[in-house]
């Protein structure tokens, strides 16, 4: 087996771990933020010790500090939403409108770096809104979950760009070491000032403790790690086409799982397959324009 193939089955993997993060938040017991609390922290030591044992330099300056400071803010509050849809709708739910990130990464990277919207991003929007107008008709008891993990896909497409430019300079495991930090304590300072801990925070039980650990450490610490040294090998192309297959795994683990809790009509499929279909053409059409244009 050569180093293409192998890495590009260890990607698969990846996003399967990735996709498997839906089906942890369904399992675990604990509230969105209290979950992403334990989670942000339990990733931060998990990237500490591989950092200290790969000896790999976290010394910036204070203004990169800051911007990584940032981005785990908003990092955190993704997670909470995507998690916070999936408590109060479903995995399938959740999964279906996150699908819509490449969209909002389309739309955000063009005004984040200053160029001009391209029509081909308007034109995937255009069918997403088709796909997620379908989701809606059809499944309007689960609106606080739809608008939930809109939110949360929006959030993940900014906090992707603003990645962008930092791992241009940074590595990207001490960047995620500083977000994984930063964001749990945004979420530590809003617990003091909410008088959350004095309330009685809720520690996690048994299998609670399980959940979280593979939430944090595999799906993650480590999924995070490989995946970078995955993009050593592959193409930028052949990462995002398998990261689309996140929600195909997810949502096909959770029908497996949780049975008929995961079941919706038809029209949530055929407005989620019109997402899907959009999200998996977009990187093809784009890299057959960028090939023509002599690239």
């Amino acid at each position: 087996m050569n180093i293409i193939t192998t890495n590009r089955i260890k990607l698969h993997f990846i996003v399967l771990i990735l996709g498997f993060t839906a089906i942890l938040g369904k399992l675990i017991t604990l509230g969105a933020t209290d979950m992403i609390w334990y989670r942000m922290l339990l990733a931060f030591i998990s990237l500490g010790i591989y950092i200290y044992f790969k000896k790999i330099r976290i010394r910036y300056s204070l203004k990169t500090i800051l911007q990584m400071t940032g981005v785990g803010v908003i990092i955190a509050l993704h997670w909470i939403t995507f998690f916070y849809s999936i408590k109060v709708s479903n995995v399938s739910v959740a999964l279906g409108c996150f699908a819509s990130t490449t969209f909002f990464t389309a739309l955000l990277e063009p005004i984040i770096f200053k160029q001009k919207v391209k029509r081909l991003e308007l034109l995937l929007g255009l069918v997403i809104i088709i796909g997620l107008y379908l989701i809606f008709q059809f499944e309007f008891k689960y609106r606080i979950g739809i608008i939930s993990s809109l939110v949360s896909a929006l959030l993940a497409g900014l906090f992707t760009v603003l990645n962008k430019k930092l791992i241009r300079r940074h590595n990207p495991v001490s960047i995620s070491f500083y977000e994984m930090g930063s964001g749990f304590l945004a979420i530590t300072l809003f617990f003091i000032l909410s008088g959350r801990f004095s309330a009685g925070f809720p520690f996690p039980s048994g299998m609670d403790w399980t959940w979280l650990l593979i939430l944090s450490v595999v799906c993650t610490a480590y999924a995070f790690v490989v995946s970078v040294d995955v993009m050593k090998v592959l193409s930028a192309y052949t990462v995002a086409l398998a990261l689309n297959m996140e929600p195909v795994y997810a949502i096909l683990l959770a029908s497996w799982i949780f049975k008929s809790s995961e079941f919706m009509s038809a029209g949530f499929y055929a407005g989620t397959v019109i997402i899907l279909i959009a999200v998996f053409l977009f990187p093809v059409i784009n890299r057959k324009r960028y090939t023509s244009a002599g690239h």
